[in-house]
């Protein structure tokens, strides 16, 4: 059984280049982390708030030319066009042996690129990461098989499938069944302090943010 908690440490932050972070939780993650890899056109907004990055790895289609000339010396330029960059950040994190990873920024631009990053938790989960991915309103987590989790009542839960079956859940409002299409699994809610989830296979867990008044 998979116990998940957040972590009060991490290896790495990757930073793509979606909506830059402005939630205080993702902002205390790149604030705070040991080491920051950028996906190339993301260092254009953190340049402008004033962070350099450990590393920045890309196409090289997104980042300014000042930015690429400014950065030349920590930027690896990787032109394969089979994985994105923030697979590409990913893959370079493998190679270094990290394997506790936060991903930002990764929603809040296109859409279409916004569900390729956030499927891609499942394949990074599947490569033996223990990754996470924060957004602006509430955070997406990997898992497999039975898990349990902490959280809060009346915390808002969504639950999406990769092929799970058996799916069942205590400490959910509504609960769960095997779902055969994503949105059937969205907008639940939590009971309990800690929620379980009873499956076979992979699936994906969002979490809504406490409010402020909440934390």
């Amino acid at each position: 059984m998979q116990l998940y908690n957040l972590p009060n440490t991490i290896d790495a932050v990757i930073l793509a280049n979606g909506s830059y972070p402005r939630h205080p939780i993702a902002l205390d993650w790149l604030r705070n982390t040991p080491f920051l890899i950028c996906c190339d056109g993301a260092v254009n907004q953190l340049a402008e708030n004033g962070i350099t990055p450990n590393l920045i790895i890309g196409d090289g289609d997104s980042i300014s030319q000042a930015n690429k000339e400014r950065f030349a010396d920590i930027f690896i330029q990787v032109d394969d066009q089979e994985t994105n960059d923030q697979t590409k950040a990913m893959n370079y994190l493998d190679k270094q042996g990290k394997r506790n990873i936060v991903i930002l920024g990764a929603t809040g631009g296109r859409e279409d690129h916004a569900l390729g990053n956030i499927s891609l938790l499942i394949d990074y989960m599947r490569m033996g990461f223990n990754v996470m991915m924060y957004t602006n309103h509430g955070l997406f987590i990997p898992m497999s098989d039975d898990s349990t989790f902490t959280t809060y009542k009346g915390q808002q839960v969504s639950i999406f499938s990769f092929g799970a079956t058996g799916l069942q859940s205590q400490g959910l409002r509504y609960p769960l069944h095997d779902l055969t299409n994503w949105w059937q699994g969205t907008l639940n809610e939590a009971t309990e302090e800690e929620v379980a989830i009873s499956a076979k296979g992979d699936y994906l867990i969002y979490l809504e943010y406490p409010s402020q008044s909440d934390q």
